[in-house]
């Protein structure tokens, strides 16, 4: 079955997951080789580990497309799991290696892992299979609905509170906006959930205006980076020497760009004057270097799996199988939108990375255990499709 799961693959995901594997080998390459100069160390050593990152990332693509989902279903597993995380995200707090403001890292040999990415592939799957038991005692009523999801809802709120508390804002708000979207698909009254989205919307409004950036312009926060993010969103130029000095010239590779860019090679931003141009800002580096209408294709590639994803989930008639299509779908939509946010100054920076394009071995790894576990679905429902035809025949 795993053969012909792989032989019934779906290319119009799989190409441009290729595709942008590529020109993301590609970039990191451009985008980091003054950097590694720089440190002393070697213009091909992003380069090499990228590239390990990508041939790994596309083997754990195709062995999820091949396996049994009933693996990943098991109670012991996931339970093992959300101890796991849970363990080593407080582990995380004490011991954790800090990058750019946050204790998020395991530092193993030449990579540092963040535990914080594979959390959000762990969410879909353990969300999905809560709410797909759960059925259809769920759906009864709220207080039905509430005793079945109270304790997911608890665990969930925990890991994300663990997250936050790293800090890592970015994360932590792709992981709520997963959960937030599995459980509205749960179930739950779409009345209810109009009414939380917009009370978020207004809350979150409300927090950021009178609490986060008042508290982000005084002095006794000073020394908070993530703060200091939110000072930098709400005047970039005004600290361009400071804290606004990524977005400040984020604006200068992008007006350099263009629309057909200065060259595969001849950014000037990547030299020294925008930090993390191979993570965080490789769209910035992209744009001036291939121009802007390369960054929109860069933008439709990933929006066709984004859709296809959805499509995949809408078709299905298996509610695990479309709440992992929707979890999936809501975390690469939700990673892109922060990270081209922070790169046109439209959102506060979050050190989100850009999907399959920017450095980073567990963003990538995590993009694949979920992209594959797509295609697997993918695949299911193609020769279901099939057999379909052959019975009535």
């Amino acid at each position: 079955m795993g053969k012909a799961r792989l032989k019934n693959l779906d290319y119009v995901i799989f190409i441009p997951y290729i595709i942008m594997s590529i020109i993301g080998v590609v970039m990191v390459y451009s985008a980091s080789a003054n950097i590694a100069l720089q440190n002393g160390g070697s213009p091909l050593s992003y380069l090499i580990k990228q590239l390990i990152f990508v041939i790994i990332s596309i083997v754990i693509v195709a062995v999820m497309t091949a396996m049994n989902i009933k693996y990943l279903r098991k109670p012991g597993f996931l339970k093992f799991l959300l101890y796991a995380f849970i363990l080593v995200l407080i582990g995380l707090l004490v011991v954790g290696k800090t990058i750019n403001g946050a204790a998020g890292w395991i530092h193993l040999g030449p990579v540092n892992i963040q535990p914080a990415e594979f959390v959000k592939f762990f969410l879909i799957i353990w969300l999905a299979d809560v709410i797909d038991k759960g059925q259809p005692e769920i759906t009864l009523s709220f207080r039905s609905w509430w005793d079945q999801m109270k304790w997911p809802l608890f665990f969930t709120a925990v890991l994300i509170a663990l997250i936050l508390k790293q800090p890592d804002s970015g994360g932590a708000a792709i992981n709520l906006a997963i959960a937030f979207i599995l459980f509205n698909c749960s179930g739950f009254s779409w009345k209810r959930a109009l009414g939380l989205i917009y009370g978020c919307v207004v809350a979150a409004f409300l927090a950021f205006e009178f609490i986060l950036v008042p508290m982000a312009k005084s002095d006794s926060f000073s020394n908070s980076y993530q703060l200091q993010r939110i000072v930098a969103f709400t005047n970039p130029f005004g600290h361009a020497q400071g804290t606004g000095q990524q977005v400040v010239n984020s604006y200068y590779a992008i007006s350099n760009g263009g629309l057909f860019g200065v060259g595969l090679g001849n950014s000037v931003q990547k030299t020294g004057y925008l930090p993390e141009p191979n993570t965080d800002f490789i769209m910035s580096i992209l744009t001036e270097e291939l121009g802007a209408i390369a960054a929109f294709l860069v933008l439709a590639l990933l929006a066709v799996i984004i859709l296809r994803t959805v499509q995949i989930g809408v078709r299905s008639n298996n509610t695990y199988q479309s709440l992992v299509c929707y979890g999936v779908a809501t975390y690469m939509s939700i990673q892109t939108f922060f990270n081209m946010g922070g790169v046109l100054g439209v959102l506060p920076i979050t050190g989100v990375t850009f999907p399959f394009i920017s450095y980073g071995g567990s963003s990538i790894l995590t993009l694949s255990f979920c992209l594959g576990l797509v295609l697997n679905i993918s695949s299911r429902q193609r020769m279901e499709r099939r057999a379909l035809k052959v019975a009535r025949k």
